[in-house]
């Protein structure tokens, strides 16, 4: 039996995932795969800190380049994570000949196009499954048994910590901050989450979904992107009475006009199937022209799922090793579409703001709406909680209109004093 040997450059929580999956599975994996694979060096700047798993001391190495170098390794596992020194690391050993997988969705989004170029060129993989979803098997099921399609749409839930935290917040009421501690206190959280929270986690996903989905080159930083930091108890509960969910998502679509795309809070419908995704969960909804809907759901995050995806591209790698296969059976990340970016584009949305509590404000309001032609789908006005009663919390749910047409309305309503406040706006997913 032909042994493999694959070098690791990381052993955090991803890279222990992968070295405890390996050691679950060894047995399976050479019975089904037909190779023996042997991780033989691993990158550990820190040998003393105690690890998730148990590795002989003689597997470390401070010096990423003793495992790049190496020729006897053939594969080159980066869990590392962010987007130097990683990058360098990736694209030195993909031109030395190394075949490359990665989980890293910093370095992919940004750098993508670079590696995969030094991929093709020095005839390696690069494989990349655990980058989205973590243990989802949505990167090559699109590539592969999906290729056939033109995707007309994609919603993602890929970050697992702002769907704990919404989770707890809808099913329990409890405010944001005491979710957010509850979650770092399970290690659901980071100490410092912003990457998270703020949904830059999320806009580097979505940026390799939009490239391998629709042929774009979106970096993440231009993608309109708005965190869950601002989603207050209030928000959740009108839009339980209006019949959704809030989860943080993903979202790109092909319209007549481009290709729309943003991260942001947004109210999903209850008879949506990703409203019901719950947790640490994360899913991915596409819409294809032939296969039309479909849904991927699972594990995102976590050693162990994350491991296990990582794992399942080293396999594929070595399979194609051991058969002498062509090494372009690969998901491909395209950058070519002549498709124009339109950005946030056209959408429902829900909005809530503070109004003076006086007759015919509600309709001085609405008929800003009309002036700037938004139709309104959904009013709903509250009684006043403050002592006073001099101002009131007003609930809409507008028709489709374009972000920066809304945003001028709103600015309007408050330079007219109709409202105190805008508190929030929401996009709404139409179904």
């Amino acid at each position: 039996m032909k042994t493999i040997k694959v070098g690791m450059l990381g052993i955090g929580n991803v890279g222990s995932g992968t070295y405890l999956a390996l050691e679950m599975n060894s047995a399976a994996i050479e019975k089904s795969a037909g190779v023996h694979l042997e991780i033989a060096k691993i990158l550990n700047r820190r040998p003393d800190v105690k690890r998730a798993v148990e590795v002989p001391r003689e597997k470390y190495t401070s010096d990423p380049y003793e495992i790049i170098n190496d020729p006897e390794i053939e594969i080159i596992v980066e869990v590392m994570g962010g987007i130097e020194p990683a990058s360098t690391y990736m694209a030195d050993a993909l031109r030395a000949g190394k075949h490359v997988v990665t989980a890293n969705k910093a370095a992919l989004a940004v750098n993508g196009e670079m590696l995969q170029k030094l991929a093709m060129e020095n005839h390696v993989m690069l494989r990349f499954e655990a980058s989205v979803g973590g243990g989802i098997p949505i990167i090559n099921a699109v590539a592969d048994p999906l290729v056939s399609n033109q995707y007309d749409e994609v919603l993602g839930i890929l970050n697992g910590t702002t769907n704990y935290i919404l989770t707890k917040m809808t099913e329990n009421g409890a405010d944001y901050d005491d979710v957010l501690k509850d979650a770092q206190k399970k290690g659901f959280a980071e100490a410092d989450p912003s990457g998270d929270v703020e949904g830059y986690d999320t806009a580097n996903k979505l940026s390799i979904l939009i490239s391998l989905l629709f042929g774009k080159g979106i970096l993440p930083g231009d993608i309109p992107t708005t965190g869950i930091t601002s989603v207050s108890g209030i928000d959740i509960s009108y839009a339980t009475e209006f019949g959704y969910k809030i989860k943080l998502i993903g979202h790109a679509k092909k319209t007549p006009d481009g290709l729309t795309y943003s991260v942001e809070p947004t109210l999903l419908p209850l008879a949506h199937p990703m409203a019901a995704v719950s947790n640490e969960f994360n899913a991915v909804f596409v819409r294809g022209n032939a296969v039309d809907e479909l849904m991927f759901y699972g594990k995102g995050a976590g050693p162990l799922p994350t491991g296990s995806a990582v794992l399942g591209d080293v396999i594929d790698i070595a399979n194609c090793i051991a058969k002498k296969a062509a090494f372009d059976i690969q998901p491909l990340l395209h950058y070519d579409s002549k498709l124009p970016s339109i950005g946030e584009g056209s959408s429902q949305y829900y909005m809530r703001m503070t109004a003076i509590d006086q007759p015919g404000i509600l309709g001085h309001i609405a008929s800003t709406f009309a002036k700037h032609d938004i139709g309104l789908q959904s009013v709903m006005q509250r009684a006043g909680d403050n002592d006073r009663k001099t101002s009131v919390p007003l609930i809409f749910i507008c028709y489709n209109v374009e972000r920066q047409v809304l945003n001028a309305c709103l600015e309007e309503i408050r330079e007219e004093g109709y409202a105190t406040s805008i508190d929030a706006v929401m996009r709404v997913q139409d179904r």
